[in-house]
């Protein structure tokens, strides 16, 4: 669902090369489902190999990071373990909208409503397991860490970032600044362009920086506030948060009680929308289970391993994927050079 804040936030826009050398934290399930969402065939379809087995989320992943790793970027990339019990609730209302919109996919492809059927179709993406399987594969043949988090992966990517092992959390969604994230980054992409949201149309994006201290200052608030915030607005442990308050109103009603979080729930009526805790929601996001046993290491791309997932098991063109991975190998062979030459 995503933590609906930005309207509040500083934000400030920064270019790729303000990023190189820099080890970021990838919320790995928020970019997946980018790229089946957006990554389609024009009447919606997903993108699949000869044996129909989906394949727009390893386009997308294979794309964005040999593009990053070119640029410098050390990308780490996090994966989320077991949800809260919490989180029943949201995946549940998830699973109805989808239903309903292959519902409505399945009308507009009776009337040949190509726009229809790809705005309702990318409502409909599922992340199957071995969709996952492949992400984690691909990954890792190429060089780049995968981690395994015990529960949110927002929560561990934060975790990695606060113990200074990585500059930022890249995602989309602001959910990790509640679990502390220092730094989060926000459309990290090479091609400078979105899709908009339910249409075949994009529109001009840059990466930006979010700096949690900084807007902390900014807002007047602490970390503690900025979870009640969240959770006034709605998070995926109570979504829709309370009705009719947006970013503004949560903020004007936190510095109203301080650190007062009983006379604030008390106020806006908490038990006339949810029948548990606001403190169990609280406590979720707080205490999100995290681990420090992690590696970050970094390794030249395995071209038989790649090609092996790519080109044997999903069809992809040898040739293009050949070219895109010694053109990693010509980048990385500059940069050590350059790197040897202001040494000597």
């Amino acid at each position: 669902m995503g933590l609906a804040i930005k309207e509040i936030l500083k934000c400030k826009e920064i270019e790729i090369g303000d990023l190189k050398g820099k080890v970021l934290v990838v919320d790995t399930f928020n970019l997946l489902y980018q790229f089946i969402t957006t990554i389609r065939g024009r009447d919606g379809s997903l993108l699949t190999d000869s044996g129909g087995q989906v394949t727009s989320h390893l386009v997308g992943l294979f794309s964005r990071s040999s593009s990053l790793m070119k640029s410098g970027l050390k990308l780490a990339f996090v994966f989320d373990g077991k949800p809260p019990e919490l989180k029943r609730h949201e995946r549940e209302r998830r699973a109805e909208l989808k239903k309903e919109a292959m519902r409505e996919f399945e009308r507009a492809a009776e009337k040949e409503d190509a726009e229809a059927m790809k705005k309702y179709a990318a409502r409909t993406s599922i992340l199957t397991s071995e969709m996952i399987g492949d992400a984690k594969t691909l990954i890792a043949a190429m060089g780049m860490p995968v981690i395994q988090a015990p529960s949110e992966g927002e929560a561990q990517a934060a975790h990695i970032v606060g113990k200074g092992d990585a500059y930022a959390v890249v995602s989309q969604d602001f959910d990790s600044l509640m679990h502390g994230a220092n730094t989060l980054v926000r459309n990290l992409s090479i091609s400078g362009r979105r899709k908009v949201a339910n249409t075949l149309h994009y529109q001009e994006v840059n990466p930006e920086m979010i700096s949690l201290a900084e807007n902390l200052n900014h807002l007047g608030i602490d970390i503690g506030q900025l979870i009640a915030m969240g959770i006034l607005i709605g998070t995926d442990y109570n979504p829709g948060g309370i009705k009719g308050i947006g970013p503004k109103k949560a903020l004007e009603l936190v510095k109203k009680h301080k650190k007062d979080f009983n006379a604030l729930f008390e106020e806006v009526k908490w038990k006339d929308y949810f029948d548990f805790p606001w403190q169990e929601v609280f406590e979720t996001i707080k205490k999100m289970p995290v681990t420090s046993s992690y590696n970050l290491e970094w390794k030249s791309p395995d071209i038989d391993a790649v090609k092996e997932l790519l080109v044997k098991k999903h069809d992809f063109s040898e040739e293009r994927v050949e070219k895109t991975l010694s053109d990693l190998k010509v980048e990385k062979t500059k940069r050590q050079q350059k790197g040897l030459g202001e040494f000597l």
